[in-house]
């Protein structure tokens, strides 16, 4: 028995422990219900209104004084609005101005979204072996990294694969027994009894849908086709809806989406309160998982394909369809488009417009920043242009070269790591609809379209120009995104526009789908043995082995980096299918987040980034690029490293501004070593040493 001496020894320790903070969400809803702003917040707790964010999303904690000071505050807030009569200050409405106002009422630096706290990832999640089945779940009693928290609701996390033994291969290991023989069977067993599923990202938000992933076998056991067959790509194909598994989902009463029976397949029924009905399929042998984002994935065992997806789906979302569909979906999942909201007459919750997001209803965009083939463009006979921010792909004239450099024996690519997800930090979008102005006076601080003359800025040659994505010198007017502009501005050059169109309610939209992806990206390396406190020469070594160090976890990394591009192209998804005709709608203009605006905003940032990078290491080593492809780009060098040409001060460390080495998105990584005379020997014959380097992928994905 414990001595009394003991007893009070731990009695004291609990007295002098920090005080006890309510959860980050709660502290937001306080705050809310106080009627003030994060920024007002700020003030009073003498902080910056980042740090108060990172407060309510459970990023940092205070420290003393400033701890009591917050927990007092709290306090107050807690006894004046308990949880069950707390509502939320009504947010003022404010009338349109007639003319450009020096800034618009969105707030350039707007408050970030109410994130709910997530499940955290494992450090990494070990590879299992191949377990026997059970009638009951288990684990694998190999030791393996620390567990995530886990919801209790959901006590099996968020996906399984299953294989032609009914046996269901969960995240972490675990294998459960599905006796299911039939699709509905399988929909019935996933949302009564398997345990799956993902608690919401953000507190306004709802839980991700169980995923089952179906191997081959499990697919012809349970009545489908192995394989899906027919001339188009087998993404794109979907079961007639006379087959039999068709015919079975809907005699059960479960219904499918618009896409049909195919690789994604979603099953659901109405929501029944609170409670979802829904589950979503992915078929193996139907080429659900894409080799170029998922690479290998599909050949792997059960076991491991459940560890990959599973670790994707906790750093980033349960996959919904492809990549780019999932980084589309990630959006919307961190910025609901509703909140629920006290209606003052009733006294009712009912559903009302979460500020920052893009709300429930699609928006069109300005002529300029749609697609020739939109209505808004083909039914008001627009012939005045389009925006054209697009990623570089951008080759040297060979007649540039000097003698010099020709005599490098080396060509180095540098790859600028997620360079559209760097972009996309604290990038001010528009929220509301277009309004169009005439001879407007510029403000960088306003995202919109701009028609403006460019053509006579003078640039160096040897650089690719910041204005048109294949870097050739503007010919006349053109239309341009904010940052475009300001980097020109930024140059010294005068910016006078001829029109514009320019949205009046701002917010960092992406904030929160960049953080998310930005830790995902970052943790992944880090399991791969690629960490931040590596010195450049260690960077470069653990870079050429990290894929081999973990084959899965690579393929994390890739589908991380594949969300991110295919999510910013799916802003401006095309029509897709041969009976398109011009002019008609097609299912994406149907999306809030159908969004081109937001999709050039990034591009263009993604490009200035890239030119300013060029900009400095110009004035720092006097070197130009050979190309630029993308977020690649290719150096003549002494030696086969970047080493040999990278910015180092005295002391050792990089230069800012130029290109510095490391794991971070935005900064780079070695991409390729050639020889200067291949790459001389490709800009003479007009290719892209850039694209032979990285295989190519400037374009945005904008499919399925």
């Amino acid at each position: 028995m414990a001595s009394e001496e003991e007893l009070f020894a731990s009695v004291d320790a609990l007295l002098e422990e920090e005080p006890q903070l309510p959860p980050p969400a709660e502290r937001a809803r306080l705050r809310e219900a106080a009627g003030i702003t994060q920024a007002r917040l700020a003030v009073a707790l003498k902080t910056s209104t980042q740090t108060v964010k990172n407060y309510e999303n459970g990023r940092s904690e205070p420290k003393s004084p400033r701890l009591e000071a917050y927990q007092r505050l709290l306090k107050g807030w807690a006894a004046k609005y308990p949880a069950h009569t707390s509502s939320a200050a009504p947010a003022p409405v404010l009338a349109p101005q007639p003319e450009v106002p020096e800034a618009f009422t969105g707030s350039a630096a707007p408050e970030q979204a109410e994130v709910a706290s997530p499940v955290q990832a494992p450090a990494a999640l070990a590879a299992p072996e191949r377990p026997a089945r059970s009638a009951t779940s288990r684990r694998p009693a190999a030791k393996k990294a620390a567990a995530p928290a886990v919801d209790p609701r959901f006590p099996h996390g968020p996906l399984a694969v299953l294989d032609g033994d009914g046996s269901a291969y969960g995240a972490g290991g675990i294998v459960l027994d599905c006796p299911a023989t039939t699709i509905p069977e399988l929909v019935e067993w996933t949302l009564r009894e398997s345990g799956l599923g993902t608690a919401k990202l953000n507190r306004y938000g709802k839980d991700s849908d169980p995923l089952i992933v179906l191997t081959a076998a499990a697919a012809v056991k349970l009545g489908l086709p192995e394989r899906l067959e027919g001339h188009e790509q087998r993404r794109s194909l979907r079961l007639p809806e006379d087959h039999p598994v068709v015919k079975q989902v809907a005699k059960a009463k479960w219904q499918l989406t618009q896409r049909g029976f195919g690789p994604w397949a979603r099953i659901y029924r109405k929501a029944q309160g609170r409670e979802r009905q829904c589950v979503q399929l992915a078929i193996l042998s139907w080429d659900a998982l894409d080799e170029r984002s998922w690479p290998g994935v599909s050949e792997m065992e059960p076991a491991d394909i459940a560890r990959v997806l599973g670790v994707y789906a906790m750093r980033v979302i349960t996959p919904r369809g492809s990549t780019a569909v999932s980084g589309l979906e990630l959006m919307t999942a961190l910025r609901p488009p509703t909140k629920a909201v006290r209606d003052e007459e009733t006294g009712n919750w009912v559903s009302g417009h979460n500020a920052g997001s893009l709300g429930t209803e699609p928006m069109d965009p300005a002529p300029p920043e749609a697609t020739p083939e939109h209505p808004v463009v083909v039914d008001s006979g627009w012939k005045g242009g389009f925006l054209n921010e697009e990623a570089y792909q951008w080759v040297r004239d060979v007649d540039t070269l000097s003698d010099e450099e020709c005599t490098l024996p080396f060509a180095v690519g540098l790859d600028l790591n997620t360079a559209f997800l760097a972009a996309a930090a604290r990038l001010v979008v528009g929220l509301s609809a277009p309004d169009h102005f005439h001879a407007p006076k510029f403000n960088p601080k306003i995202p919109g379209s701009w028609l403006a003359d460019l053509s006579h800025i003078e640039l160096d040659p040897r650089l690719p120009s910041p204005f048109t994505p294949d870097g050739t010198r503007p010919t006349g007017a053109a239309w341009y995104q904010t940052h475009t502009l300001a980097y020109a501005q930024e140059l010294g050059h005068d910016v006078h526009p001829i029109e514009a169109y320019l949205r009046r309610e701002t917010g960092a939209y992406l904030d929160p789908w960049h953080d998310r992806l930005k830790n995902a990206y970052v943790d992944t390396l880090a399991d791969l043995g690629v960490t931040k406190d590596l010195t450049d020469v260690e960077f470069l070594a653990a870079m050429e082995q990290h894929k081999q160090n973990d084959p899965a976890l690579a393929a994390v990394l890739s589908a991380i980096k594949a969300t991110v591009k295919g999510g910013v192209g799916k802003l401006r998804e095309r029509p897709q299918g041969k009976s398109y005709k011009e002019g008609e709608t097609w299912p994406a203009l149907s999306r809030p987040t159908w969004r081109p605006d937001i999709r050039a905003a990034v591009i263009s940032k993604a490009r200035v980034n890239m030119h300013r990078k060029l900009n400095n290491m110009v004035k720092m080593t006097g070197l130009y690029p050979l190309a630029v492809l993308s977020d690649c780009v290719v150096y003549p060098s002494p030696g086969e490293s970047p080493l040999d040409f990278l910015p180092y001060a005295a002391s050792g460390k990089p230069q800012p501004g130029g290109f510095r080495l490391g794991p971070t998105p935005g900064l780079a990584k070695l991409e390729g070593v050639q020889s200067m005379l291949w790459a001389v020997d490709l800009m003479e014959k007009g290719l892209n040493p850039a694209r032979h380097i990285k295989g190519g992928d400037a374009v945005l994905d904008e499919g399925e």
